[in-house]
């Protein structure tokens, strides 16, 4: 299972929000890149970036950092917020992002994310599947639906997604630990699907028990920036 740091921007600086709420805003770093640099230091080899500026907009805004990232380190970097285009995917991969992740684009405009499949592959594009009570949830959050999750999942799979981050809104920036059933419910589903969890991982414990469901990866984020799990503990983890 890869171990996926994530990095959450607002204005350029490294923040994270809880349950995905701006109003619930914390600064942890106002150069991503000295964040970025101590993933890698540490030994782990991807990232997990998102434009939170951008999920708002509907429109890239960080691509300068994402930019200044991959041009700074080896990480392989995954690309979210605010990628509702042709040119805006064009641009996110031109500034170094080894993959996209499609979230809203793909519950708004579907016809514009299967091309995406099509045109990119399915090694660059994945699927964001962010949930609030099993149903699908958008534009940063601040919008819900009624289609749910694996109905969601499972119509994307079938037009060829092998990649699919999801986060369960309800556990994110908690860290009261992950949604393991939704993760367990997704791995039953789709056994061939490259899972990767994302939201509410505590600590290690909560690490072990989704390497147990053998995931494909696990973004963490708070739990790195509030000390719930050092550097050194997740590179051991990595390489398990």
């Amino acid at each position: 299972m890869h171990i996926i740091p994530a990095i959450d921007l607002i204005e350029g600086k490294a923040v994270r929000l809880t349950q995905g709420d701006y109003n619930q805003k914390k600064e942890y770093n106002a150069r991503p890149l000295e964040v970025a640099q101590q993933f890698e230091d540490a030994g782990l080899t991807r990232l997990h970036l998102v434009d939170l500026d951008g999920a708002k907009a509907k429109r890239v805004v960080n691509w300068k950092v994402l930019e200044l990232i991959a041009g700074k380190t080896n990480l392989h970097i995954d690309f979210g917020g605010g990628v509702q285009s042709d040119d805006d995917l064009r641009m996110v991969l031109e500034c170094g992002a080894k993959q996209v992740t499609g979230g809203s684009i793909a519950v708004k405009k579907p016809d514009v994310f299967e091309k995406w499949l099509s045109t990119f592959g399915s090694e660059t594009i994945i699927l964001g599947a962010d949930a609030k009570n099993e149903k699908i949830a958008v534009s940063g959050w601040e919008e819900d639906t009624k289609v749910w999750v694996y109905d969601f999942v499972e119509n994307y799979v079938e037009k060829g997604v092998k990649y699919v981050i999801s986060t369960d809104v309800a556990k994110d920036g908690l860290l009261e630990g992950p949604s393991f059933d939704l993760y367990r419910n997704l791995q039953d589903r789709f056994p061939d699907l490259n899972i990767i969890a994302s939201g509410g991982v505590s600590g290690l414990q909560d690490l072990e028990v989704l390497a147990d469901m053998n995931l494909f990866g696990v973004i963490v984020g708070k739990a790195i920036y509030e000390g719930r799990v050092t550097l050194k503990e997740l590179q051991k983890f990595n390489e398990q």
